[in-house]
């Protein structure tokens, strides 16, 4: 059984923890850097990235992420933790200051689809899935690849909200947020950590 870590500082764990055991993984939850050890993949939830960046440090996992993160290990960031993957950040209309991993090519436009009031719900065509996923965004950042080493596996009207650059996925939407943990298993398959169904 696979062991995938979820970073469980702040925000959605426990919807993505409940996705993965559905998928039959062992789950690990990181609060230390001790915790990395011996997991196969790592999510970063969604939640608020300025707070979860802001205990990352406090509990140096920064360091050990990144460094993780620049040797290949497979990490998926979904809404607040693709932000916290992108080498830049901006707000919808200025640049903001804000650390991060600067792992991922991409540029994370924080709240591009508005705050909590403007949250929505749409069907979307993900690359490698034969069916259409509920893509659920509250506050979500638009994701802007900024090399061509990034992918982009689904989009919506306005631009990208699925990146791929080799073991680093981000996503605009909650895809722990519906009961389909297509999104999930697309993303452990795609490295080996669970065996595809074909």
């Amino acid at each position: 059984m696979p062991a995938v870590g979820v970073l469980a500082l702040q925000g959605g764990v426990a919807e993505h923890i409940s996705i993965l055991m559905k998928l039959g993984c062992f789950v690990k939850e990181i609060r230390t850097p001790d915790d990395l050890k011996s997991i196969s993949a790592l999510i970063l939830p969604g939640g608020e990235s300025t707070t979860i960046i802001s205990l990352m440090n406090r509990w140096e996992l920064t360091r050990p992420l990144k460094e993780m993160g620049e040797a290949g290990f497979p990490i998926f960031g979904t809404c607040a933790g693709a932000v916290i993957l992108s080498k830049e950040i901006d707000e919808k209309e200025h640049e903001v200051s804000q650390n991060s991993l600067g792992l991922a090519d991409v540029r994370a436009v924080r709240n591009y689809f508005g705050r909590q009031t403007s949250s929505f719900v749409e069907n979307i065509n993900v690359a490698g899935l034969a069916e259409l996923f509920k893509g659920v965004f509250i506050r979500a950042p638009l994701l802007l690849p900024l090399s061509d080493e990034v992918s982009v596996l689904s989009r919506v009207k306005d631009g990208p909200v699925l990146l791929r650059q080799g073991n680093l996925w981000l996503s605009s939407f909650h895809p722990e947020l519906t009961p389909d943990s297509s999104i999930h298993r697309l993303f452990l398959e795609s490295h080996g950590i669970l065996k595809g169904s074909g």
